[in-house]
């Protein structure tokens, strides 16, 4: 039976807003399963830290690498593949018999869905001319979004219905008909000239490694530890080695010949964006609603719904105002908007069903809508379009890569900051307290009461919002400055550096 040319299109583009739909639930899923994870397997701080740190890590070390590997080997191999790698260790996670085990299916995990986001971003910037291209990535991004918003709901749904390894079934679910879906409706494409620079990849891969494991440990560490400014000292080398090598390669995997170009670290730094504004969020909050107000998963994923709701229609709403509002503008304006909201929330004591909170939540996610409808569409205009697997793999790097970067930074910070409020020498209680586990603190510190650790994370959260609400800010204006050219207007039309 043949297939139309335009149902052939959207039966890919589907494929593809599937598996990113899958990704985010599977990142956003073990905030809210923390507690059950932490009883069920045990761990340290660090070690359960890991347990979302090492999906971020797996993705956002390989991007690059993928996107290269699709334009070289094809598109649609490359998707199939890391759609089957995805599922597979997603259904592994629903078995693994212990900590260490399932940190390593989720660093997989995170490899398998860099291999099929990267492939399939390539790919449909192939199938999708230029005037389709930005509506198509719209979608990809809003589907993205909806996944990052809603797995809070979802996973608490099915972890008060069936357990927590059930979580995994729906990525299990959904990457398993994007394969499918791919098999059937993709045609195979490819670049022939692509290489990979595996130098790079290797030094890029190591250096990122090496910050994340860094910054996890250092509530554990100290500032002062030994260990700690080694572990800084080598992911300095390893960056100097990488960006050192990067600069002797021709066709490097990461290209900093670009940063020379306004409109490309715009996109790069938007890229960013989301991680301090609102992708934290979707792991603290859930932690502290869980671990620090004790209210049920369900109720968790709920109260994150004030978030979740405008990302259904509004990012594409943004990308329809984009023909008509420059993207720096509804960038910047969407940013400033998430900025406001993250100081309404820092001014909240309660958020499980307290007015303002929502309220917050509400405009966080009303903000961050608007940047996020655009910036997919604008990834894969940096770069002629038989390089869109590169681009794409740049850009969601940066995006994912950052992330995971924000969440080790954002942990380390909490973590120090409610240290501050203990006694000499509490730090073990500290990073419990900073994931959540209000009775290992409790325990580790007989002299304090629940009711005293708990205001001292409260205000140690309070504080950490606030510095998010002003990085936030200083993002916006970055961003604006950056985009608001000619050229950078010019590249929602797709025309090429």
């Amino acid at each position: 039976m043949t297939t139309s040319p335009t149902l052939s299109r959207t039966l890919a583009l589907l494929s593809v807003c599937l598996a990113a739909l899958a990704m985010p639930l599977s990142f956003t899923a073990p905030a809210i399963a923390m507690a059950s994870i932490r009883h069920a397997l045990g761990g340290s701080p660090v070690a359960l830290a890991w347990a979302t740190n090492a999906f971020m890590l797996g993705f956002g070390a390989s991007l690059m690498a993928a996107g290269t590997l699709a334009d070289r080997w094809g598109r649609k191999r490359l998707f199939l593949l890391g759609s089957a790698l995805f599922s597979l260790t997603s259904l592994g996670l629903t078995v693994a018999p212990d900590l260490l085990a399932f940190n390593l299916l989720r660093a997989l995990q995170g490899l398998g869905a860099a291999v099929a986001f990267a492939a399939g971003l390539a790919g449909l910037a192939q199938r999708f001319a230029e005037a389709e291209r930005l509506q198509a990535f719209s979608w990809i991004g809003t589907t993205f979004g909806i996944g990052l918003a809603f797995g809070p709901m979802l996973s608490g749904f099915l972890i008060d219905a069936a357990g927590w390894r059930v979580i995994f079934w729906a990525p299990v679910a959904l990457t398993a008909l994007a394969f499918l879906l791919a098999a059937r409706s993709w045609e195979e494409s490819s670049d022939p000239a692509a290489r990979l620079d595996v130098p790079g990849l290797l030094g890029f891969t190591a250096s990122l490694a090496m910050l994340t494991t860094a910054l996890l440990c250092l509530p554990d560490w100290g500032w002062a530890s030994g260990r700690f400014r080694l572990a800084m000292l080598a992911f300095l080398l390893l960056s100097a080695l990488y960006v050192w090598q990067a600069l002797r390669t021709a066709r490097p995997m990461l290209d900093l010949r670009l940063f020379r170009y306004p409109r490309f670290v715009g996109v790069q730094t938007l890229a960013a964006a989301p991680a301090y504004a609102f992708v934290v969020l979707l792991v603290l909050l859930p932690v502290r609603l869980v671990g620090i107000e004790g209210i049920s998963p369900l109720d968790a994923g709920l109260d994150m719904m004030w978030m979740s709701l405008p990302m259904l229609v509004l990012p594409l709403a943004s990308a329809r105002l984009s023909r008509r509002v420059p993207a720096a503008m509804l960038s910047a304006g969407g940013l400033l908007l998430c900025a406001l909201g993250l100081c309404l929330l820092g001014n909240t004591v309660h958020i499980d069903g307290n007015g303002t909170a929502q309220l917050a939540m509400m405009l966080i996610g009303i903000g961050i809508s608007f940047p996020w409808g655009v910036m997919d569409g604008l990834a894969v205009s940096v770069v002629p379009v038989e390089r869109a697997g590169m681009a794409a793999g740049i850009f969601s790097t940066t995006r994912v890569a950052g992330e995971g970067v924000a969440l080790a930074v954002v942990g380390a910070a909490l973590a120090g900051l409610i240290h501050a409020r203990l006694p000499d020498g509490a730090g073990s209680a500290a990073a419990q307290l900073a994931m959540g586990n209000l009775a290992a603190a409790a325990s580790g510190l007989p002299g304090l009461s629940r009711a005293a650790l708990t205001i001292a994370y409260a205000q140690s959260f309070q504080l950490l919002v606030y510095g998010l609400a002003g990085m936030t800010t200083l993002t916006a204006f970055t961003i604006y400055l950056f985009l608001r050219t000619r050229a950078a207007a010019a590249s929602c039309a797709g025309e090429p550096i």
